[in-house]
């Protein structure tokens, strides 16, 4: 193929991905699949990585998408997933997209149900993960703390 036959966008997991990178890069566009699972991804599908994205024919394509929505039956390993024990069904499991985005949803709404520490934290909206917020996350706090000039003090 030449590149004037080369598509400017390929549709890859229900996304749009640009067709001027390789498919290496191009697959990290999607939401739950970074860059480590993105190689192995190729590597499963046995395409080229170094491989222009608009440039994959509708077999290339049609096998990274069954390697995504079936890593494990790929040997990809199970580290790799992003749902590792699933609280509901109990499976290590790899999603992606709009799946993904209502997993974490519902995850953060079942902390503010068992009004777990996280939970709390996330309900009035401060940091979870244990940062510090005495100067920084004032933006989540609510209110900036400055300090006055003199002749705002006087006043």
């Amino acid at each position: 193929m030449t590149e004037e036959k080369a598509k400017h966008i390929v549709r890859i997991a229900n996304t749009d991905v640009t067709g001027s990178k390789s498919i290496l890069i191009a697959m990290t566009k999607i939401k739950g699949i970074g860059f480590i699972f993105s190689n192995a991804v190729c590597k499963a599908a046995h395409v080229n990585k170094f491989k222009k994205a608009g440039l994959l024919d509708l077999t290339e394509v049609d096998r990274i998408q069954e390697v995504i929505a079936n890593p494990g039956k790929y040997n990809i390993p199970s580290w790799m997933f992003n749902r590792k024990y699933d609280i509901e069904a109990g499976e290590t499991k790899h999603i992606i997209s709009g799946d993904l985005t209502f997993a974490v949803s519902q995850d953060i709404r079942r902390m503010q149900k068992i009004r777990s520490y996280k939970g709390v934290r996330h309900n009035v909206g401060l940091t979870v993960r244990g940062q510090r917020t005495k100067s920084n996350f004032r933006r989540n706090k609510g209110k900036a703390v400055g300090v006055k000039k003199k002749k705002d003090a006087a006043k």
